[in-house]
């Protein structure tokens, strides 16, 4: 496909950042804003609702392909009618979305969804696969990665603020397990685009890291 709108993919595992930078970066830049991960997330979440096995892959691709969801302009995400946006931000609603993405079947049915998202003025495209199978054209592409151990202590931090009693050891014991899974799957797995710029957030703040991408941004698509 090639992409004459401009598109910025950010990609890499959770607990990186990229959810932030990417709605940053949207807001600065006035862009449209893919959040790929939350269609797996619901995707995961109506198959729960609707009692149907995660790795039952006919069931599950045909819950992503009929997916009835809407994104608020004010934020907020519906799903058949119901918002949804705090039960698909947990751990379970993460590694639930995480095993469905690991089915072929599903990422072709979510694929079409995912690339109407590209609109003009512009795209940033969150995710594990933006770069290399959803927009392998982007102009720009940034992969964040950190340390397990520094992903759990932020994901610590946010559940805990949330009122959740974790524990760092289970957060990540977790994220391993997720990594492993994400990146020996079969359709799509999560790795870096050749021409990707990589960048480690683990001694970075938001600030620094937006900086980055931003001076990137520069450097490659400010006309």
């Amino acid at each position: 496909m090639t992409i004459s709108i401009p598109v910025i993919t950010v990609d890499g595992p959770g607990g990186v950042g990229k959810g932030t930078i990417s709605a940053l970066l949207a807001e600065k830049l006035d862009w449209n804003y893919l959040d790929s991960g939350a269609l797996y997330r619901l995707t995961a979440l109506a198959c729960v609702q609707k009692k149907i096995n995660l790795n039952s892959e006919p069931e599950v691709s045909q819950i992503a392909e009929n997916l009835a969801v809407k994104f608020l302009p004010q934020g907020g995400i519906l799903l058949e009618d119901q918002e949804v946006e705090a039960l698909i931000r947990t751990e379970t609603a993460g590694n639930n979305a995480s095993k469905v993405a690991a089915l072929p079947a599903v990422r072709e049915a979510l694929f079409k969804r995912q690339q109407a998202f590209l609109q003009t003025p512009g795209l940033i495209a969150d995710g594990r696969d933006m770069g290399t199978a959803i927009f392998p054209d982007a102009q720009l592409k940034v992969f964040l990665t950190a340390s397990p151990d520094e992903r759990a202590k932020r994901r610590y931090k946010q559940l805990i603020e949330k009122g959740n009693d974790v524990k760092i050891a289970d957060l990540v014991t977790d994220i391993k397990e997720r990594d492993e899974r994400d990146m020996n799957r079969s359709a799509s797995p999560l790795k870096p685009a050749q021409d990707a710029h990589i960048i480690d957030t683990s001694e970075l703040s938001i600030n620094e890291v937006f900086e980055k991408v931003m001076r990137l941004y520069k450097d490659v698509l400010s006309i």
